[in-house]
């Protein structure tokens, strides 16, 4: 799978921010997709200074994988938030080229717009790879909401000075929701519905947790490993 170089990963924290800055314009927050068959998710795992970056592609409605890629590779950025991009994104895309099966549909553990600057982890992502990609984290970054009911499917918005970025989403009855938000080519609807249909009784859907058990340590003792180039 090819993806297009935007720009340098050999930045400083202030260069992040202003490449930040320069390329959430070019995010597009309608749907821009079509029929979706098969749809990814990605984790890092991490031991010292390596990444474990893998990548499970699923079909889609049935939820049944169908490819999946785990890789090691160096981190080169500082864990800092809101930055988390330059941190991921590179093991990632180690991963994402070794792919036999091309997913139409990317969902990420972490933000896309409902980030400080409108331009989290899943919208950076989303912008390489000009893939639809949705943001499904597990905690918010900012902005504020209110709970909604306890009902699955039941959601309330993610507002953050006078803007929606997102939605705080029931997965599963009286389970704290998760955080989606549009990461790129996809509106917040198509986000939700999407993200609801990838669940299967549990929080968090099946593309993250797939991806999830894949970048683990104790699986990835029993999981062959493609190392980088």
């Amino acid at each position: 799978m090819q993806y297009r170089a935007l720009h340098s990963w050999d930045v400083t924290p202030e260069e992040a921010r202003r490449i930040q800055n320069g390329l959430r314009t070019q995010v597009v927050r309608a749907d821009r997709f079509g029929r979706i068959n098969t749809v990814a998710g990605v984790d890092i795992g991490l031991k010292n200074d390596i990444a474990r970056a893998s990548v499970v592609v699923l079909s889609f409605p049935e939820l049944q994988v169908v490819d999946s890629v785990v890789t090691e590779s160096p981190v080169r950025f500082p864990y800092i938030p809101g930055l988390l991009s330059f941190r991921e994104i590179p093991p990632l895309l180690t991963a994402f080229t070794q792919l036999q099966t091309e997913p139409d549909l990317v969902v990420v553990d972490g933000q896309g717009i409902a980030h400080p600057r409108r331009f989290g982890l899943a919208s950076h992502l989303g912008l390489i790879l000009d893939k639809p990609t949705i943001g499904c984290a597990k905690s918010r970054l900012c902005g504020q909401y209110e709970e909604p009911e306890s009902e699955r499917g039941s959601y309330t918005y993610l507002m953050d000075k006078g803007e929606v970025i997102g939605a705080v989403v029931r997965t599963r009855k009286n389970v704290q929701g998760v955080y989606i938000s549009i990461g790129h080519r996809i509106s917040l609807d198509s986000a939700r519905t999407l993200t609801l249909a990838c669940c299967r009784g549990y929080r968090l859907p099946e593309t993250t947790r797939y991806a999830h058990n894949a970048a683990s340590i104790k699986t990835l003792q029993n999981t062959p490993m493609i190392p980088t180039p």
